[in-house]
């Protein structure tokens, strides 16, 4: 007894249809190698199942692209004009958008004419500059605060560093040691600035002894401390 005929229909079980795809993939790639090796035919097939998987055959001796471009010639289809349309349109919206960007920029750098503005349009520029103004404010102030409290934690190393050269000169404590520190022209403000600002320092100690009957004998140690 033969086969009975196969009505052709969709199979409504998902796993029937499932496998009936697979068998009848493979058997029509099949074919396509056939052709291909048999009748030295140019075969190019692109399968989509209902998944959204993509299986494809292209001839050993082609590819996609040539067969694509050989249909465009020989039925005179253009595959791509839709697609080239989309980006000139596109393009052009991106244009646009610049050119109204460039324009609002010169508007708030002043190089742009006002004159033809509405008063809605002077109202919605002046509050974006109000906005764009405290940003900046806010931020101008955030790095103040950080540059101070770099400098405050800098300044209180070398506090630290002038006890311990005390320590070292007197031996107790800065009340009761011998030596303190001198008036000198060594600029320690602009020196500590600078190390808050992430740069390198210079600063010299004039050490000079506290005992009042020898301060006029003008005797003093400098020293020299480098920061990084």
């Amino acid at each position: 007894m033969g086969r009975g005929k196969i009505e052709i229909k969709r199979i409504e079980n998902s796993t029937n249809r499932q496998v009936t795809y697979s068998k009848r993939r493979a058997g029509i790639f099949k074919k396509a190698l056939e052709l291909t090796v048999l009748c030295d035919a140019q075969v190019s097939l692109i399968i989509f199942s209902t998944t959204g998987k993509f299986a494809e055959y292209i001839s050993p001796t082609t590819s996609q692209k040539k067969l694509f471009d050989r249909y465009q010639q020989t039925s005179e289809i253009d595959l791509w004009e839709s697609h080239y349309e989309q980006l000139q349109e596109n393009l052009k919206k991106q244009k646009e958008i610049n050119m109204k960007l460039c324009k609002e920029i010169r508007m708030r750098t002043g190089e742009e004419d006002l004159s033809e503005l509405s008063i809605e349009e002077l109202c919605n520029l002046e509050q974006n500059l109000e906005n764009s103004t405290k940003i900046v404010r806010e931020r101008k102030y955030h790095v103040l605060s950080t540059q101070s409290d770099t400098y405050k934690k800098k300044n209180r190393s070398l506090e630290e560093s002038y006890k311990q050269l005390i320590r070292a000169f007197g031996g107790g404590d800065d009340e009761n040691s011998q030596f303190v520190l001198a008036d000198n022209e060594t600029d320690v403000y602009g020196s500590s600035m600078r190390l808050s600002n992430g740069g390198s320092s210079h600063i010299s100690f004039h050490l000079q002894t506290s005992h009042p009957n020898l301060q006029n004998s003008g005797e003093h140690y400098s020293y020299n401390l480098h920061f990084e």
